[in-house]
């Protein structure tokens, strides 16, 4: 059997794995039969605690994890084949900043009273992540079109911006408990998923999935270089454009419904080049069903790792990340050398 194939079938089985455990554990663990049963059901079947657990708190629970895991890792392999930059990940232009920074003004009661009466925290989150793309967009434009260098240097800056305004906000917030509940959602949480968050994370993983399949090859010349790029027939300067686009949509999406959930842009995809080779016409499908499985058990371990209490989704996938992504460093340096 093909590596890629293996790959993809181990990654396959993880994730159906992952998600029949997120519906059987949780602060109150279910017998498999009961969990079966109530699936068979359907969301409209007989009213019973484990058919209200299941159908309205782990299923579109579990199945947000997929969306954002998935969403994260395939706009992380866009970034880094864009910046050819190992170290790119989906926040780099700023995205999270800008969703905290908006999330925090209107949860915190800074936006003005007409504002926040029609403006909810996703879509606040949504439309802060948007307008500091936006920012780092207007800034990295040259006449020579849109410079990668410059898109780096002002995704640093507008990302320091934007935490700045974050802090700020949450600083000068008189209410501690408002504070603390915008904080565990900010360092990521799928505890409050709801089933009519999904249909827009869903859509938004999906469609940034198959577009980056489909432009498999474009992705793969540009590992080469703009110039090779441009030789090879890649118009990359529409490329270039289009992927800051589908990135800031995708992440903001994203961002706005989980909040943000490091290292999974990051560390997936270099996990999956490592297993699986570099060619995107893989490592996008595969990517996004890593990401998938990594968001699973970081939010099974956000739920128990501490009896009656849940981590944040961010603190889990920092800890199980850096040290994942600092190894896999590690073990390429040795196989290179």
């Amino acid at each position: 059997m093909k590596r890629p194939l293996a790959v993809g079938l181990a990654l396959g089985v993880l994730v159906v794995a992952l998600l029949a455990a997120a519906l059987l554990l949780g602060s109150t663990s279910l017998p498999p039969g009961d969990v079966v049963r109530a699936l068979l059901a359907g969301p409209g079947g007989e009213a019973s605690t484990t058919h209200t657990i299941v159908w309205m708190l782990r299923l579109p629970r579990a199945l947000l994890a997929l969306a954002v895991g998935g969403g994260l890792a395939v706009v992380g392999v866009a970034m880094q084949a864009l910046l050819r930059n190992p170290l790119a990940e989906p926040y780099l232009l700023g995205v999270s900043a800008g969703a905290s920074a908006g999330a925090s003004i209107v949860a915190l009661g800074f936006a003005p009273v007409m504002l926040s009466r029609v403006v909810s925290e996703p879509l606040a989150a949504a439309l802060g992540a948007l307008i500091a793309v936006g920012a780092v967009f207007a800034a990295a434009r040259t006449r020579g079109g849109l410079s990668t260098a410059r898109l780096l240097l002002a995704g640093v800056a507008a990302s320091s911006l934007f935490a700045a305004v974050a802090a700020l906000a949450t600083f000068a917030a008189p209410d501690a408990d408002r504070v603390r509940a915008v904080l565990f959602w900010l360092l990521g949480s799928l505890a409050a998923t709801r089933w009519v968050e999904l249909p827009l994370a869903m859509a938004a993983t999906l469609i940034g999935a198959g577009t980056l399949w489909a432009l498999a090859r474009p992705l793969d010349a540009f590992l080469l270089g703009e110039d090779a790029a441009a030789s090879l027939g890649v118009p990359v300067e529409r490329m270039k454009r289009g992927l800051v686009v589908l990135t800031a949509l995708v992440t903001g999406v994203l961002v706005a419904a989980a909040g943000a959930v490091g290292f999974v842009g990051l560390v997936v995809p270099h996990a999956v080049r490592f297993l699986a080779g570099a060619p995107h016409r893989r490592l996008v499908p595969l990517a996004m069903a890593g990401g998938a499985a990594f968001v699973l058990a970081a939010d099974l371990a956000a739920q128990l790792a501490l009896p009656g209490r849940e981590l944040p989704l961010g603190v889990v996938t920092a800890v199980c990340g850096a040290p994942f992504f600092l190894w896999l460093l590690r073990r390429t340096d040795r196989l290179e050398g």
